[in-house]
């Protein structure tokens, strides 16, 4: 299922986010180090050398791009572009808490087996 990156150029780095950016369309690019699915709403942290970025996936995005977040899982790599909001709950633990992007475009660059695909 590996994507190419198409158009997509990295605009800014996932640990350079921050509130002055609240409403930029920027182009990220990095590991998936978690990722949580409520059901309407998926979260994903996504890293790179310089830090971790929440991206989000909600009921604005197109079904085929929500169908696809549902299959990332830890360590695969996405190209995401989206724009910049204030998060609602801030996370003051990590630089960029302020701020998510919501994804407008996913390309899944590549996969990472998970322990449930080695056995």
């Amino acid at each position: 299922m590996s994507e190419k990156m198409g158009n997509l150029r990295r605009t800014i780095m996932c640990g350079e986010l921050r509130s002055e950016h609240d409403g930029q369309e920027v182009v990220l690019m990095g590991w998936v180090q978690r990722e949580r699915n409520l059901g309407s709403i998926i979260f994903i942290d996504l890293r790179d050398t310089t830090g971790i970025s929440q991206i989000v996936f909600d009921n604005t995005v197109s079904s085929e791009i929500f169908d696809k977040a549902e299959k990332i899982r830890s360590e695969f790599v996405l190209a995401v572009r989206g724009k910049v909001r204030i998060r609602q709950s801030i996370n003051k633990e990590i630089p960029t808490g302020e701020v998510e992007v919501l994804v407008e475009e996913l390309r899944i660059l590549d996969e990472s087996e998970t322990a449930a695909d080695l056995y």
